[in-house]
């Protein structure tokens, strides 16, 4: 054990020694050679590569990182789908450029020579239509819609090119029965929309002055009821999984105390024993680290997810910033462990972490977090992706002003140790006076819950 992590700490050590050009520049090497063993060498420089890219905020080296590990994964036939996925909504083009293969039909497309002066405000479902609404009344040549087939994953693909941009970040939608739903930012004049499915569909849609609105309508049919079925039911492969979930604070310690005296320690204890009902009740094996007021310190939370063989450890927290921007300060935000340079992750980080780190001198944190590192990091990021989507999501369809305030890396103590990827939830600002009056209510905590517990779902069925 001790071996292992001496040479892990090399390891670590001599990736940290390299520049992010050098370790780039011996990534693209290595992929290039023949060798099994050099492509995985590549494979792993270019996710060390992706993680400095997320703490350091570099686009640049973000996308070049993806686009290596999408190639070398591919090769050792390692599943990048999440990734190819992400390096997509950066760059939609990559993904949905139409091929030249013969086993690919198109029809119905049209050049546009509309400039993009329409930007889409939001998107919901209507009952079971999409409806996309624009600043500005639609025209008809500002809609260009057809369709792709792939012979060779068997997929279709019906695609809108809309003339416009958006308001918003790239998009994955939900819809039962459909595999992928997917909005994005195709150029700067073409906003590009595809629906993705393995069988057959029929797509009917219309303008309404600033609405475009289309239903999606599934032909009934054997495959259409087992992906319903499946839907419904958790695999049963996933009844297997542990969860170990962890309400934060507790005891003498009462977390975040917010709008009206509420107190973190207990709103999170609420919201934890919900999602554990949900996640039993579909299968899964989950415990808590603690399911009544009392008090454990932060290193033990997950020494017991480590006893208990955990697959994944879901801390949950409840947000707080001081009285004077109390009223503006909100959302839904997900932490995975790293030594963040985000002055935000910091913060959020000292709030949560100083039950047990009060007695540290600033280097000896600052030392302890250097060494931080984990394969499980990038499992963890993945997690902490599918929480915060999955939360959002079932959040939004019943309440207003839902706010996705991001999934970010974080050096948070509760954390360290976890040999599973491990995730901290902060559901909310206990302190905005909107969103505390939310996290208090039983019927917005079963949301949330529900929420979360999809997330869970989604992460396993990925990965």
């Amino acid at each position: 054990m001790i071996r292992a992590l001496l040479l892990f700490l090399l390891l670590t050590l001599s990736l940290s020694a390299l520049s992010d050009k050098a370790l780039l520049k011996r990534a693209d090497g290595f992929v290039k050679s023949a060798s099994k063993s050099n492509q995985f060498r590549a494979y792993n420089d270019y996710k060390n590569l992706y993680l400095r890219a997320l703490m350091s905020s570099d686009e640049k080296l973000k996308v070049s990182a993806l686009k290596g590990i999408v190639k070398s994964g591919k090769r050792l036939h390692i599943d990048v789908s999440q990734y190819a996925d992400e390096l997509a909504s950066i760059k939609p083009s990559m993904k949905y450029k139409t091929p030249k293969s013969k086993s690919i039909k198109k029809k119905n497309t049209k050049k546009l020579k509309v400039n993009a002066t329409h930007k889409l405000k939001s998107i919901r479902w209507k009952e079971s239509r999409l409806v996309l609404v624009f600043d500005k009344k639609l025209r008809n040549n500002q809609i260009n819609y057809f369709t792709l087939y792939d012979s060779k994953t068997k997929k279709y693909r019906y695609v809108f090119d809309i003339h416009a941009s958006m308001l918003m970040r790239s998009q994955n939608l939900r819809k039962e029965g459909i595999d992928k739903i997917r909005i994005a930012q195709f150029n700067s004049n073409t906003l590009r929309l595809v629906i993705e499915n393995s069988a057959k569909v029929k797509i009917r849609f219309k303008r309404e002055s600033k609405q475009l609105i289309i239903n999606i309508l599934q032909t009934k049919n054997k495959y259409n009821k087992s992906v319903a079925s499946k839907i419904k039911t958790p695999q049963r492969v996933d009844r297997n999984k542990i969860i170990v979930l962890d309400a934060g604070h507790g005891g003498h310690d009462p977390g975040a105390v917010g709008y009206r005296k509420y107190r973190e320690k207990i709103v999170v204890l609420q919201i934890a024993q919900e999602l554990k009902r949900i996640l039993k009740s579909r299968g899964y094996r989950v415990y808590m680290t603690r399911d009544s007021d009392k008090f454990i310190r932060l290193r033990n939370r997950t020494k017991y997810a480590n006893r208990k063989k955990a697959d994944i450890f879901i801390s949950i927290h409840a947000n707080a910033v001081g009285k004077k921007s109390a009223s503006k300060v909100h959302g839904i935000e997900c932490y995975f462990l790293d030594k963040s340079r985000s002055s935000r992750a910091k913060r959020v980080s000292a709030s949560e972490n100083k039950t047990d780190l009060k007695d540290m001198n600033f280097y000896g944190k600052e030392s302890f977090l250097n060494t931080l590192n984990s394969h499980n990091i990038v499992a963890a990021n993945k997690l902490a992706i599918d929480l915060q989507r999955g939360a959002l999501g079932t959040l939004k369809k019943s309440y207003k002003g839902v706010k996705d305030a991001g999934v970010r890396s974080g050096p948070f103590w509760v954390l360290v140790g976890a040999q599973m990827p491990a995730v901290l939830v902060e559901v909310g600002f206990i302190t905005h006076p909107k969103e505390a009056k939310r996290l208090v209510s039983s019927k917005y905590q079963k949301k949330l819950a529900l929420g979360l517990a999809n997330g869970v779902e989604r992460y396993f069925l990925n990965n």
